[in-house]
């Protein structure tokens, strides 16, 4: 495991890659692909997740988050993107990871694994506590922005995602802290949009705290989303069709997690949840459609700057278990790692000490939007959401499999895609 703080030198990524790939993964992919292949194996994702996660929770434990971590924002806009940018880092961080730190080591698990593991809890339970801390340097100001209503239900997520690593291990001022700062949110109206998800996720983290929680708002985010329905695995974000990735980023998993969470607290809601996951599972189906054979994938819509986030339904579906038949955990595994390389391993994706720019390939300002600043960019953790799975689960233990645009244009007959309609 690295030791190093934020500002030490990178590793030699290509090395890596070099001495990582198997000769069984290139053997299974086409031919046009096989001079530039993506690693396979788990221990790439790891160092992935660490070279993402270590800047921030390392700050965040010494206390000296706002003091290092750079703001990099759209032109005028860096003073209003300060105020919420250090619980994005944190929350969308998290959110990503949660899964893998709830893990409990396994037999077979690399002793560099359980101690980046441990290391990482600590960090996080560090950073949290500091984040709800009114004295502390790295206080996150809930409530000071509608920013706030976003990550402090990304935050939610990681808690719900992670209840015995993470939120267990509060101490009982921070959880008060927590209660306090979520019922602050309730003060931000939330447009007609995705955001009316990220305020029933708090109410559902108030409930897994045994806090008094407005049934209202998780109602009127659930029943819109199910209005919003569009056909083929797709909702609206709102009444009107966008093309984005925000079916991924936010609106799929969310819709699961509060089915997880509290679906049983009503019958209609509980009558959501078949629908939910089928849609969900149709639109994982989709998203491994999206990726090319080179690991590209349509720079379409809003928010391309989170990255490998973009494949966070995918990842989600894989964590659950819940992929179609067709599509098998091999596949998406070496699909997400290629995705992983071409965003994650792009020249510029990282800052000289470590933090990550604005831009997809690379560093690009240019694709970022108003709202989005260094910390948004942490959404691509996202992706790692499958380490939450053992070594042993088929997800890790699968030989290497080419994926579905891999299959098609290297020749291979496959049967027709078809819209599913419910």
């Amino acid at each position: 495991m690295r030791e190093d703080m934020p500002g030490s030198p990178r590793p030699n990524r290509r090395s890596f890659l070099l001495t990582s790939l198997t000769a069984g993964a290139a053997a299974t992919l086409p031919a046009q692909t096989q001079n530039h292949p993506a690693p396979q194996d788990r221990s790439f994702w790891l160092q992935q997740l660490e070279l993402v996660a270590n800047p921030v929770l390392n700050a965040l434990k010494a206390g000296t988050l706002r003091r290092t971590m750079p703001i990099e924002a759209a032109p005028g806009q860096q003073q209003a993107r300060a105020i919420g940018t250090h619980l994005e880092a944190l929350g969308r961080l998290l959110s990503g990871i949660a899964p893998w730190l709830e893990l409990q080591s396994a037999v077979g698990e690399a002793p560099k694994e359980t101690a980046l593991r441990h290391s990482l809890r600590d960090c996080s339970i560090a950073g949290i506590t500091s984040a709800l801390d009114p004295s502390s340097p790295d206080y996150m100001h809930f409530g000071e922005s509608a920013q706030t209503l976003v990550d402090s239900s990304f935050l939610s997520l990681a808690l719900l995602r992670a209840p015995k690593q993470l939120l267990q291990k509060l101490d009982a001022k921070t959880q008060q802290r927590l209660v306090e700062a979520l019922i602050t949110q309730r003060k931000v109206q939330p447009p007609f949009n995705n955001w009316l998800l990220f305020a029933a996720l708090n109410e559902a983290l108030l409930l897994t705290l045994h806090q008094p929680w407005d049934r209202m708002r998780v109602d009127y985010a659930l029943r819109e989303h199910q209005s919003w329905y569009l056909g083929d695995a797709t909702y609206g974000d709102g009444p009107h069709f966008h093309w984005d990735f925000y079916n991924s980023f936010v609106i799929q998993p969310y819709l699961l997690q509060l089915m997880d969470t509290l679906g049983d607290q009503s019958p209609a809601w509980a009558s959501m949840r078949e629908p939910i996951r089928h849609r969900a599972q149709r639109y994982a189906a989709i998203q491994e459609r999206l990726i090319a054979p080179d690991g590209t994938y349509p720079a379409i819509g809003r928010s391309i700057t989170y990255r490998c986030g973009a494949f966070h339904l995918l990842a989600d579906a894989s964590r659950r278990n819940i992929l179609p038949e067709d599509v098998t955990p091999a596949q998406v595994r070496c699909a997400l790692a290629a995705v992983i390389e071409r965003t994650l391993g792009a020249q510029g994706t990282f800052s000289s000490a470590g933090w990550l720019q604005i831009g997809l390939a690379g560093h690009q300002p240019g694709l970022g939007e108003n709202y989005i600043s260094t910390g948004s960019l942490y959404l691509c953790s996202a992706v790692f959401l499958p380490l939450g799975l053992p070594p042993a689960d088929p997800f890790w233990s699968q030989s290497p499999a080419p994926w579905t645009s891999q299959q098609i244009w290297s020749g291979k007959n496959r049967l027709a895609d078809h819209a599913h309609d419910d």
